[in-house]
């Protein structure tokens, strides 16, 4: 069974920049770039768009700024320019194919409509078993007190 698109890496042109081990953290890991995006609430692969859009000059003094935002592991602070002009030598050049996104294929809307369908669906459900339980276990007798108990009259 192959993974839907949005859950595979498949081939993408930043694959070698976002595997790349930015260094080493203080336990000893190596911490990738793509760990380190994703740790500063950035989308990996959009980051490695946008930066090997801008000249590769610009790219490393931006991805440095960004490096140094990390917690230092065996890196220090002063080394992130060199980390991120190592870094940046990985990147495709300008116009990479653009990753699609995983809501790229349903849009907010349809997803609503498909959430409303649902509960619709649901309500509908519910209404009509409660009036078939109404029905089943409902005393058809309209005669009130006919044939049950004693009758007064003689």
């Amino acid at each position: 069974m192959t993974l839907r698109p949005e859950y595979s890496l498949g081939h993408s042109p930043y694959n070698a920049f976002l595997f790349a081990a930015v260094g080493e953290e203080q336990i000893g890991i190596p911490l990738t770039v793509l760990t380190a995006l994703t740790r500063l609430g950035c989308d990996p692969w959009r980051e490695a768009a946008r930066l090997s859009d801008l000249p590769r000059e610009t790219a490393a003094r931006v991805f440095a700024v960004t490096i140094a935002m990390l917690p230092e592991g065996d890196w220090k602070t002063s080394d992130s320019e060199a980390i991120a002009a190592r870094l940046v030598n990985r990147l495709p050049g300008r116009s990479a194919a653009v990753i699609p996104l995983a809501a790229a294929g349903r849009g907010g809307s349809e997803k609503m409509k498909a959430g409303f369908a649902t509960w619709l669906a649901c309500g509908v459900l519910a209404v009509a078993l409660l009036f078939l339980g109404l029905h089943l276990f409902s005393d058809h007798d309209l005669d009130v007190g006919r044939g049950t108990g004693l009758s007064t009259q003689k």
